[in-house]
């Protein structure tokens, strides 16, 4: 399960397109609040959740990337 925690900030929006482009399927979670974000250890968006794992933006361009 791919789930893509965003704030619509460019960054945010960059890893949707590139998520989009490569039709993988993700679940977008802007629902979450600022004391859910830490107490996930989440400093900043977007981060992407691939089955449990975290990823920062760097990451998950990568990670993306990688995909076929």
């Amino acid at each position: 399960m791919v789930v893509l925690y965003s704030t619509d900030c460019p960054r945010c929006i960059v890893l949707e397109k590139k998520l989009a482009q490569k039709n993988i399927e993700f679940e977008k979670n802007t629902t979450f609040n600022k004391r859910e974000m830490l107490l996930k250890g989440f400093a900043s968006t977007p981060l992407l959740e691939v089955d449990g794992q975290i990823m920062k933006f760097e990451d998950a361009v990568k990670w993306v990337n990688e995909q076929n």
